[in-house]
């Protein structure tokens, strides 16, 4: 049975992509460091030809695009490879539009309001955004009270000094980071620099047996 999106790792690479050549080499780089999956974000004009060529370069990684923010783009990025899909916010038509591609995906919420939305429309596993900024870890303890069912991916403002706090929460299955691919690693190609911040992440939750897949 294949994890969910939220049991893969601790971390999921959060990543925007400005030259379509780095694709592979980060891919590559995250998956040497023991991370098998990256959320690549649709704030580039090259990024669903990232996509593209990390799905059809670096099987061992489970490739997802991030940033879905219009009904359109689920479909554009399930056609250029994407295998699962997350959105910052949620409206009726983006939850309609990822659950028409098939793909798992994660809806983006901020509020108890929106959290109760996405669980009547038959949603667990959500993604918290942006997660530092409208509370953090006092948002998520507080809202484990009375929404026990609802688990999370938070995301925005996390960093690698921060991430075990909320790892440490039991509602709490992963965390989205953008440390783990700096702009400054990728302008220089420092690959084994990505590798070493991927396999750093996986002592981060070390009580918890997580299963790639």
């Amino acid at each position: 049975m294949t994890p969910s999106l939220l049991d893969h790792a601790p971390v999921i690479p959060v990543v925007a992509i400005d030259d379509i050549d780095h694709a592979v080499p980060i891919a590559r780089a995250l998956v040497a460091g023991g991370v098998p999956l990256i959320e690549l974000t649709l704030r580039t004009p090259v990024a669903l030809a990232a996509i593209e060529r990390i799905a059809g370069e670096v099987p061992e990684i489970r490739i997802g695009a991030g940033t879905i923010v219009r009904p359109e783009q689920a479909a554009q990025a399930r056609a250029a490879g994407a295998q699962f899909l997350v959105s910052p916010g949620s409206t009726p038509s983006l939850l309609a539009a990822m659950a028409d591609t098939g793909l798992p995906h994660l809806p983006g919420v901020a509020t108890v309001s929106e959290v109760l939305a996405a669980l009547e429309a038959g949603y667990t596993e959500l993604k918290l955004f942006p997660a530092a900024a409208i509370g953090g870890t006092a948002l998520l303890t507080s809202i484990a009270g009375p929404v026990p069912t609802a688990r999370f991916c938070p995301t925005g403002g996390i960093t690698a000094s921060t991430a075990p706090q909320y790892l440490a929460l039991p509602n709490v299955g992963c965390v989205g980071g953008s440390w783990l691919v700096t702009r400054g690693a990728t302008a220089t190609a420092d690959w084994p620099a990505i590798t070493a911040a991927a396999a750093a992440t996986r002592e981060l939750a070390p009580e918890r047996n997580r299963t790639d897949g």
